[in-house]
């Protein structure tokens, strides 16, 4: 399976779009930027549901649209969640999740796996209207694979939820992936959603074009996008669980080579987790520290460095034994110069872990 080449230009109700972008074959995509530019009628071309004249969209390897040809709505093979549900209420569970079979011309995502993948089977009988915000999405997203689309658009799925609804439906969207070789993009403003569900990332600005495309680490930590001069800028980690220690109640990782402790369990040994470090949390060392309380102290090299502000600095570093590891320090003008540190120096970041307590 291929994954998505899209390319829309034009008008919409007097705002222009000007987008071009790839999405992987798997995984999750992100489309993330302020609100107004133009995410949703993005996801509503790909839909078919607007149509610019100037637009190109292939998907699984067929062209959907073109200068010639237009693939309307209901022959694109996709699955749509929107911002509400939109469940049929004069239906049980069980009878939502059956209309999304029945829109499906082939079935190959079956309805046991989904119950099973999103958790609902003891929700089967249940009416809608008795069942939380959370649980209402979870069975809208069911439905959506159901009709076994080729690919999955989701526009805001947690915005209209409270936090213990969030935090009750993330855990069933980061296992998509994993259950589902299809593309599903995200859209979000809330850029935390993105960071732990995204491995890819489609960033636009206000003037509804593309400021930048490609794998979500890489965009987290490039200087030069407005991503690192947010106030809660930060780098993902994706860590390997080795061992949980239930006296203290910390979790052994291994990043890179490198040892990195979290507080919490963090699941089986070999279990692979993903961890938002934050600039501010990450403090230099020009040498080793001893006697420190910090349990994470990463030997590291600085690649990069720009003045985010007119007493901080904003320092990229790169990580372990292959050195792919990307992470930002937020520090004080003074300290950079006071360490005199400067791209290609080699020294230790420090990364507290109570700061990861609720990464």
């Amino acid at each position: 399976m291929s994954g998505v080449e899209a390319r829309f230009r034009g008008a919409v109700g007097g705002f222009n779009l000007d987008v071009s972008f790839n999405t992987p074959a798997r995984g999750i995509t992100g489309l993330f930027g302020p609100s107004g530019c133009g995410k949703t009628t993005v996801l509503r071309c790909i839909a078919g549901l607007t149509r610019l004249a100037d637009g190109y969209l292939r998907a699984d390897g067929a062209v959907w649209q073109d200068a010639d040809q237009f693939l309307p709505p209901h022959k694109r093979s996709v699955g749509y969640v929107f911002q509400e549900p939109r469940l049929f209420s004069h239906l049980p569970v069980l009878g939502n999740l059956q209309y999304g079979l029945r829109r499906a011309t082939t079935q190959t995502i079956g309805l046991e796996p989904i119950i099973d993948l999103m958790g609902i089977r003891d929700l089967l009988a249940r009416s809608p209207a008795t069942l939380s915000g959370g649980q209402r999405q979870r069975i809208a997203i069911g439905r959506a694979l159901l009709s076994q689309p080729r690919l999955l658009l989701m526009d805001e799925p947690l915005s209209a939820l409270d936090r213990q609804s969030k935090n009750e439906i993330l855990p069933y969207l980061e296992s998509l992936p994993r259950a589902l070789s299809i593309p599903i993009i995200y859209v979000s403003h809330d850029l935390a959603e993105v960071e732990r569900l995204a491995d890819h990332l489609v960033l636009m600005n206000k003037d509804g074009q593309v400021q930048a495309a490609g794998p979500l680490s890489q965009l987290l930590t490039d200087l030069s996008l407005p991503l690192a001069r947010l106030p809660e800028a930060a780098a993902v980690l994706c860590l390997t669980v080795e061992q949980y220690d239930a006296q203290y109640d910390v979790t052994q990782c291994r990043i890179d080579g490198l040892p990195f402790f979290v507080p919490g369990p963090m699941g089986a040994a070999g279990t692979v987790r993903r961890i938002r470090v934050r600039a501010s949390d990450v403090s230099l060392a020009t040498q080793q520290p001893g006697g420190t309380s910090v349990l994470n102290v990463l030997p590291a090299r600085i690649l990069s460095a720009q003045m985010a502000s007119p007493n901080q600095m904003l320092v990229l570093l790169s990580l372990g034994a292959t050195g792919q590891t990307r992470l930002m320090s937020s520090i004080t003008r003074k300290s950079w110069d006071i360490l005199a540190l400067r791209p290609g120096s080699q020294l230790f970041a420090q990364v507290k872990g109570m700061a990861l307590a609720d990464r």
